[in-house]
């Protein structure tokens, strides 16, 4: 679905997204802003939740309460930080729910992306996972939003219903324990 989609394609869409920043979406924005956002979303989610299939549900569940909002945004930024605020919303109920339903839980784990992999690259990932699954799902989620979204504090903040000035000190725990739970695994 995505492998189509090439930078110039993306870099066109978000050109177009800027020039659209004040108004409320029609179809066509919708689906620019879903090509644009749609991938990062998902692989937040499957990271937050470590459950494929529950990311693909809530990544459903995202965009249609984001659209139902219907809210008039300031900024193209101002659009993803609402629909990662959605969807830290969405996987944290998912959480619960697993906590008083543990049959319905969110259990399971990440599939390799990467066909081919070598034996240090898939011993390397499993390490990182397994690090990643035992952390809280906030360090996760901050640890996402930052690293592998490229989100400032300011926006981590607003995702995650944080204070802005604590960002950086939380980051810094979060990378902290990381880094103590992938080195107690050598």
């Amino acid at each position: 679905m995505f492998r189509d989609v090439t930078f110039t394609d993306v870099s066109r869409l978000e050109a177009m997204a800027d020039a659209c920043a004040g108004f409320v979406m029609d179809e066509d924005a919708f689906r620019a802003f879903y090509d644009r956002t749609a991938r990062g979303v998902w692989a937040y989610l499957a990271r937050v939740t470590g459950d494929r299939q529950m990311a693909d549900d809530l990544l459903q569940e995202t965009y249609y309460r984001f659209l139902r909002a219907a809210a008039t945004h300031d900024s193209e930024a101002h659009r993803r930080n609402s629909l990662y605020r959605i969807a830290t919303n969405l996987a944290r109920d998912a959480r619960r729910r697993s906590l008083t339903h543990p049959f319905a839980g969110i259990g399971g784990e990440i599939e390799r992306v990467a066909v081919s992999e070598t034996a240090g690259a898939a011993e390397r990932r499993t390490d990182f996972e397994r690090a990643m699954a035992r952390l809280k799902p906030r360090e996760r989620a901050m640890l996402w939003l930052a690293y592998a979204e490229g989100a400032s504090h300011q926006e981590i903040a607003g995702a995650l219903g944080l204070r802005p000035a604590s960002m950086k000190f939380l980051l810094f725990r979060a990378r902290r324990k990381l880094a103590e739970l992938l080195g107690a695994g050598k």
